[in-house]
């Protein structure tokens, strides 16, 4: 009987989602076969173990852009990573794609992620390549580091979340850094859902880093240019989902409008001239966290630093981009400052 509620979610997902949505009873399956859930479907089943996993609630204590900021307010990993799942969910179910496989992408987008946001991301792999330069025939050392591989990695191998290809696929495609939002990023290089999760990663990013900025004190206000997409946090993020929307309804990929384009692109330069590349200068902290970074990685390249079940550059790189920041820092001081002699 509980297998036949299973089949009935299938079969509703076949009747009533667009020709263009990814439907579960038609997935490529995963890189191991199992036996189906009774209840969930393989999407569901995706999204779940995400949830459920421990890299997952990491994501808690990760920078997101303000490092250890006094405030409780700001975003953090975790927090960015519900955002882009909110407002993925939402565009998906206006334009009848699969909520689940949206939501099952989204929550793992960012799951690679290293301790300190960006710039630990940056430390990294300015240390693995640095290590790469002196070794180029060594096969076995990863060219360089980014988070969407690292995400990719952890639920393949170091967690074996065994997902569906199509949740592989968006969580490994999802990244556009300083790139420019272009008609190419909303084509369905996987699935439609993919694509959902690729555009809203952005929308969400660019809105609340703004928000966070203003209460860092960073910036003191929104450039009037940018009034026009709304006055507000909530009415910005309103017209960026609508005009998606609006544009993709029964279209085989996700859409904006040219004006929507125009300024999404726009307010991400103003962001990387105004906070992100500003940011460290005001606060010389970004400094110390990728030296921390730095420091941790060549000290866990020394033979029997690492702990059991990690080993070489490659264990060495997963160890570190695990941590949280928290547990970088707690690590760093005991493994670079002296501590108290106890009799």
């Amino acid at each position: 009987m509980s297998h036949h509620v299973r089949e009935l979610t299938e079969k509703r997902e076949l009747d009533s989602l667009s020709p263009y949505a990814a439907k579960a009873a038609e997935s490529d399956g995963r890189l191991v076969a199992i036996p189906d859930d009774p209840v969930r479907t393989c999407y569901q089943r995706d999204r779940d173990r995400i949830l459920h996993s421990k890299p997952f609630r990491r994501l808690k204590h990760k920078t997101q852009v303000f490092i250890d900021p006094a405030g409780d307010h700001y975003r953090t990993r975790m927090t960015h990573t519900l955002e882009v799942s909110q407002i993925a969910r939402t565009i998906g179910r206006a334009l009848r794609l699969n909520e689940d496989l949206i939501e099952a992408i989204a929550l793992g987008h960012d799951i690679g992620h290293t301790p300190f946001g960006h710039a630990g991301e940056s430390a990294l792999d300015d240390a693995v390549r640095g290590y790469w330069s002196d070794f180029p025939s060594m096969d076995h050392i990863p060219p360089g580091f980014r988070h969407y591989e690292q995400s990719l990695r952890i639920v393949d191998h170091l967690e074996n979340l065994n997902l569906t290809m199509e949740t592989r696929a968006g969580i490994g495609g999802h990244s556009k850094g300083r790139n420019d939002l272009s008609a190419h990023d909303g084509e369905p290089t996987s699935t439609l859902e993919a694509a959902v999760v690729r555009i809203s990663d952005r929308i969400a990013y660019l809105n609340h880093d703004l928000d966070d900025a203003l209460r860092s004190g960073i910036i003191d206000d929104v450039p009037l240019q940018f009034n026009e997409m709304g006055r507000c946090h909530s009415q910005r993020i309103g017209t960026m989902v609508e005009d998606v929307i609006v544009r993709s309804l029964d279209q085989p990929a996700i859409r904006m409008s040219p004006w929507l384009l125009a300024c999404m692109n726009e307010l991400k330069e103003w962001l990387f001239e105004n906070v992100y590349l500003l940011y460290p200068q005001k606060y010389p902290d970004i400094s110390k966290a990728k030296n921390v970074v730095q420091e941790l990685f060549t000290y866990f390249l020394v033979e029997g630093n690492l702990p059991e079940g990690y080993e070489g550059i490659q264990g060495a790189v997963d160890y570190i981009a695990g941590m949280t920041d928290r547990f970088a820092i707690d690590t760093y001081v005991r493994i670079k400052l002296p501590s108290a002699w106890k009799a």
